[in-house]
Formats: structure tokens, sequence, C-alpha cells
């Protein structure tokens, strides 16, 4: 996130988001541009994964000024862009990461079977996926769905047994604003790409929300607590930190 302290000047005629196209690092990005009758500055945010940048300028702000903004900041959105890497894509030949190890994605060329991982004689990770070629994407977010929840399934298990609270149900989405939650009644949700971390990032999160199952907050009790279960914890933190929005950046459609 960028800002800049600026005042409202000229009058606008809506506050109905903006809409374009902006260039940076290589990629065409949509950028919305939101004005706020609150605020006092210019706020840009890189949208989870870099698909798209949002600008929150104060009310009656002239859009000259949000492209000398943009223009000043090209350097730094260019930078944080570069770290997310190239964009992968999901076909025969790329490569996709499962439980924090690379694997080569291999089309059978057959429209029947089953997507599965595997080792070529050489000792290579390979995903081998089956269908049509168009479909690889979408058969690939399938099976990763599947192991995320075998995985958080058997790690939630364990940990809520650990403190000795029930979980009322468990499920997997695509959220982009956050990887886990907790309800009051005991129903956890993930992300499951998550299962394209580390597996010990993978235990971090089911520790993480499981912990919530006693302590709906994140305070020292719950962090302590989060410790207790996941000794790896400010390592996967970090990791997730450094990492995260790579996963988010993978277009399976």
């Amino acid at each position: 996130m960028f800002s800049l302290l600026k005042k409202s000047r000229t009058p606008a005629k809506s506050n109905a988001p903006l809409q374009r196209m902006h260039a940076v690092a290589g990629r065409s990005l949509p950028l919305v541009i939101k004005e706020n009758l609150r605020a006092t500055r210019i706020t840009l945010r890189i949208e989870p994964g870099g698909k798209g940048l949002k600008l929150t300028i104060p009310y009656g702000l002239h859009h000259r000024e949000v492209d000398d903004f943009l223009d000043r900041h090209h350097g730094w959105l260019k930078n944080r862009l570069e770290k997310l890497g190239p964009e992968q894509h999901l076909r025969h030949g790329g490569t996709i990461s499962i439980r924090g190890i690379s694997h080569r994605i291999e089309h059978t060329g057959t429209l029947r079977g089953v997507t599965q991982v595997l080792r070529n004689p050489e000792g290579e990770a390979i995903l081998r996926v089956s269908g049509l070629p168009e479909h690889t994407g979408r058969r690939i977010s399938a099976y990763l769905k599947k192991e995320a929840r075998a995985d958080l399934e058997r790690l939630v298990a364990m940990h809520a047994k650990t403190v000795g609270r029930p979980v009322r149900s468990l499920t997997m989405k695509d959220t982009r604003s956050r990887w886990g939650s907790c309800s009051y009644e005991g129903n956890l949700s993930f992300s499951w790409r998550i299962v394209m971390a580390p597996d010990s990032v993978i235990d971090y999160l089911a520790a993480h929300e499981v912990a919530h199952l006693r302590e709906m907050n994140h305070g020292p009790k719950f962090w302590a607590l989060c410790k207790a279960l996941c000794p790896h914890m400010e390592e996967s933190k970090a990791w997730l930190k450094r990492h995260g929005s790579q996963l988010h950046a993978l277009d399976f459609s």
C-alpha cells in the first residue's frame, strides 16, 4: 500500500468508481479509482496476487493529480509487482507447487483419467492431468481442493483434540483477503490455495484457526496457544507474508 496526503479541490460530479487499465511492469492491470468523502490522502493498494490496483482518493480530486501520483510511484509499483514473479501458465510443461514442492505439469493427451502426482525415472515430481488442454487449470484446481481438504481435515482434527474443542464444519473457499477464519459456532473456513505452500505452513494455518476455538482474538493468550500447537509458527507466518501473494496470483480458470 502507498499513500500520499492530499486535500480535495475540485467538486466531483459522481462518486461512482472509475475503472481503467494501467500498464506497469510489463502487465496491463485493471485500476479502480474510488472517491471517498472521508479520505484526506490518495491510497494505493495492490490486489492479492497482483490481479489489479485500487486507488482511494479524496472527494473531488482532479484526475490529473491521480495521474501524477501514479507516475511518481511507478517505480514502487514495478518493484512490488516484480516480487510476485512472472505470470505462470498452468499448461503442459509448466509448473505448480504442491506442498512446497515444484511439480511439472504433464498433460496425458487423453480425455479420461484422474489427476495424479508421481515421479518420473529421474525423480522429478510430476502432476499428470488428462482432459481437454483448455480445462487443465480447472482440473488442477479441483485436485488441489481435494488435497487441501484432506490435509486440513487431518491437521484440524489433531489440533482440535489437543485444545479440547469441537469443530462444527470445515469449508474450502478461494478467499483473497484471508487464509482462514473461525466462527463462534466452530465453523472453520480455509483457502484451498494453502496446499501449494510447504507442509509446515499448512500446519500453521490449521493451528491458527483451531486456536481461535478457544481464543476468539489475536491477544497474547491466542498467540501463546498457537505457538504451543505449532512451534514453527514464526517461520510459517514469515513464509506466508513473503510468498502468499504468489499463490493468489495463479489463475486456474
